[in-house]
């Protein structure tokens, strides 16, 4: 393995270790657009994949732009990774069983285990007009951590 490769596997390896971090997206007038959210990273695709509702700036900012950034950091803060990509959005949850709400499901599971009624999840997931942000990482940069 290259140097290269052994620092991004160090970079990529803490969004695997929490679940929150910071999307990056950007305005129309191009300054960048911050949102606290929770995310599900898939190593084996390199995907951040996050839950979003279709009405928030976030969601528009990526359908005009969908190049984005992802921000973690270590919980003492002193290592990070940013992750950069093009974000693919999924469509917007229309059916409690339909495949949008059927990758929220495995999102949340992700996250944060079961759910205690998952009907009443997927009866939300429609109303709420949720869909997924899938943020394929094509570069990472930061300060891995020193147990890497």
């Amino acid at each position: 393995m290259t140097q290269d490769a052994v620092q991004d596997a160090a970079l990529l390896k803490l969004l695997s270790e929490g679940h929150g971090g910071v999307l990056v997206t950007l305005k129309r007038d191009g300054r960048p657009q911050l949102s606290n959210v929770s995310h599900a990273y898939d190593p084996e695709e390199r995907v951040i994949r996050i839950s979003v509702t279709d009405d928030r700036a976030k969601t528009r900012n990526l359908r005009r732009d969908p190049r984005a950034s992802y921000h973690v950091t270590s919980a003492d803060r002193w290592a990070y990774t940013v992750a950069e990509g093009t974000a693919e959005l999924s469509p917007v949850a229309a059916d409690p069983h339909d495949g949008t709400v059927e990758e929220l499901v495995r999102l949340y599971r992700a996250v944060l285990g079961e759910h205690p009624d998952w009907d009443d999840f997927r009866a939300a997931m429609v109303r709420d007009r949720r869909l997924v942000v899938r943020l394929r990482v094509e570069r990472v940069y930061g300060v891995p951590g020193t147990g890497s």
